[in-house]
């Protein structure tokens, strides 16, 4: 009589313990890291007293860094290439508008050629995001 121990068949059942302690490894990998993809750029914007303007699409944003290096919806570009990236990334979109983040210690006149690039790109709008003015700063 044989008894279940003594057969050299193959088995049937599968073995789940390693892959839960995979999937266990990855999830406490996954929750360590993920606090730390959190990080935003170093851009100090400007304070105003005006409210906030309601989006309505996903908003094209060009960032403007203290050290004058532009990036363009987190991807970055050179200013003589700016005219071109907008260009085409409004090819095929009806309403154009697009942000602009300047760091509160770039030059107004690199801000100004940046934002008459974007005109010349055919953009309608071009909003400047600043953040509001405190109580005590007023």
């Amino acid at each position: 009589m044989k008894t279940r121990g003594d057969s050299r068949g193959p088995l049937s059942e599968i073995n789940v313990i390693p892959l839960v302690d995979v999937m266990l490894v990855l999830l406490i990998v996954f929750m360590i890291t993920a606090p730390m993809m959190q990080h935003g750029l170093g851009i100090d914007i400007p304070n105003v007293t005006a409210k906030a303007l309601p989006a309505k699409d996903e908003p094209q944003i060009l960032n403007i860094t203290k050290d004058q290096r532009l990036i363009l919806n987190e991807k970055k570009i050179e200013a003589r290439d700016l005219k071109a990236a907008i260009q085409f990334l409004f090819a095929n979109k009806d309403k154009k508008e697009i942000f602009l983040r300047a760091d509160k210690d770039v030059p107004y006149g690199f801000v100004v050629r940046c934002m008459g690039t974007i005109r010349e790109a055919g953009v309608d709008k071009v909003n400047i995001v600043t953040k509001p003015l405190d109580r005590h700063e007023r």
